[in-house]
């Protein structure tokens, strides 16, 4: 059976509200026809060095040639405000702590709520191919664009105003939400002219985290949504914010359960109304970014909806499986929660409630938004399922990768071997000696395990 709903996705671009069926080339964009001599700001991050990081993972920019957060996100983010690119003003949207142990923060944001327009959107499939008729990033105008987020040339952090572009070598860009959440409200697109789908894979989700990385500050978040967990556009994109308070899953306390043998942490969290898992350290930045890559791509191919939030600066990568979307089309879910029209999307999951309607703001309890949570929740026995499924393909990715080395180890061996026996046999017509396997450097074969505690 295929189930929809009604949904009525939020307003990202300005592009996207003129979007008609018939597609065509928006003023601007991001395509080759455009593109042909165009200049963009290029911020070069700074690239772990893999010699740097063992034994534990390297996290953020010692000495920043320049502020990334402040004077590139947020500066440019605030000159496109100033230029009247967005749709409302999200500053003067009203925002509070809920009173209670917990710290669920509320935001009355009725402009995303008079902003939208009406779509049918599937929520049984969290993969699903990419459809250029539909609205996509490509689309956006580059005055959108805040800047290209490349990895460096030379591994230091760099930021050019204007670079020159084109179509084949435009890669990860960061362009404004004309619809914000709260300030300083982006979109992170990586690799934007491959025109991926939303879905999770290693290369992408490392670029995500650099960008937490590079930010510094555990107040900017990055976000993301996949199909059937409210995402509104199929497009592979990340989302991230300033928002100078803790969010209650941040908060909450979490138990160990597993520690991979590449040094990442698997713990549960405990004492929160949604079930979910964080994941941190591991010997390398790198490292812990495929531990989570290989779990959300697990459940992407077990099509089982999730949010991702990267806290703390990159250091904690919170997964959260989640099931609302699909009560909520089986009639599921009670009409008191649904009048309040909220979406429990990565940052409703994370404590920060975006509400449409003025009567549910000044009624805001605790009580209230933990009831709201508890139904994106999964089951206990549900997420023990999903658990163990996860754990096995971050153990099949391991060994994989071992085995890979392995070969790579046993085949420099084999050459190394045949060097040898070559010399020796010419030893006797010449004085060159023979070279001792002793300087050979051969890899270890690593057993991929989980490590429980």
């Amino acid at each position: 059976m295929m189930l929809r709903i009604k949904r009525v996705p939020t307003v990202v671009s300005n592009y996207q509200k003129d979007e008609t069926e018939d597609g065509g080339c928006g003023r601007n964009c991001l395509r080759s026809c455009c593109l042909y001599k165009a200049k963009l700001p290029l911020y070069a991050f700074k690239v772990e060095n893999s010699d740097a990081g063992k034994g534990s993972a390297a996290f953020g920019n010692e000495n920043p040639s320049v502020d990334f957060l402040n004077s590139v996100v947020l500066a440019e983010w605030e000159d496109r405000m100033q230029k009247g690119l967005f749709r409302y003003d999200v500053t003067a949207c009203e925002t509070k702590v809920i009173p209670g142990r917990h710290g669920f923060i509320a935001q009355l944001n009725e402009g995303r709520h008079l902003k939208k327009r009406p779509t049918e959107f599937r929520v049984d499939k969290v993969l699903q191919p990419f459809d250029e008729n539909k609205f996509n990033f490509i689309k956006v105008g580059q005055e959108e664009i805040l800047f290209r987020f490349e990895p460096s040339e030379n591994n230091v952090a760099q930021y050019f105003p204007s670079a020159p572009v084109d179509a084949a070598s435009l890669q990860s860009v960061v362009a404004i939400n004309v619809s914000p959440i709260e300030y300083g409200h982006v979109l992170l697109v990586p690799r934007i002219c491959e025109r991926l789908p939303q879905m999770i894979d290693c290369e992408s989700f490392l670029v995500a985290l650099y960008m937490a990385v590079e930010a510094g500050n555990p107040y900017f978040r990055v976000g993301y949504n996949s199909l059937g967990a409210f995402a509104t556009v199929n497009h592979l994109h990340f989302q991230a914010y300033y928002l100078e308070v803790p969010f209650p899953i941040e908060r909450a306390p979490s138990k160990k359960i597993a520690t991979t043998t590449n040094g990442v942490k698997i713990s549960d969290i405990l004492n929160f109304p949604v079930r979910c898992l964080v994941f941190e350290g591991g010997n390398s930045l790198k490292d812990l970014s495929n531990t989570v890559s290989y779990s959300c791509i697990c459940l992407q191919e077990n099509n089982i909806p999730f949010n991702v939030l990267i806290a703390d600066s990159g250091r904690r990568i919170f997964l959260i499986p989640q099931c609302y979307a699909e009560k909520q089309a089986l009639g599921e879910v009670s009409s008191e929660l649904l009048d309040t029209q909220v979406n429990p999307a990565v940052w409703e999951i994370s404590g920060h409630m975006v509400l449409k309607r003025k009567e549910d703001y000044d009624g805001a309890t605790e009580e209230k938004a933990w009831r709201l949570l508890a139904e994106v929740s999964l089951s206990e026995e549900r997420l023990q399922e999903v658990k163990e499924l996860i754990f096995a393909a971050i153990c099949s990715e391991t060994k994989t990768k071992a085995i890979a080395n392995a070969t790579i180890c046993s085949e420099t061996k084999t050459k190394a071997i045949a060097n040898a026996t070559i010399c020796n046999e010419t030893k006797a017509d010449a004085t060159v000696p023979a070279p001792s396997l002793d300087n050979v450097d051969f890899l270890p074969s690593p057993q991929a395990k989980m490590v429980p505690v």
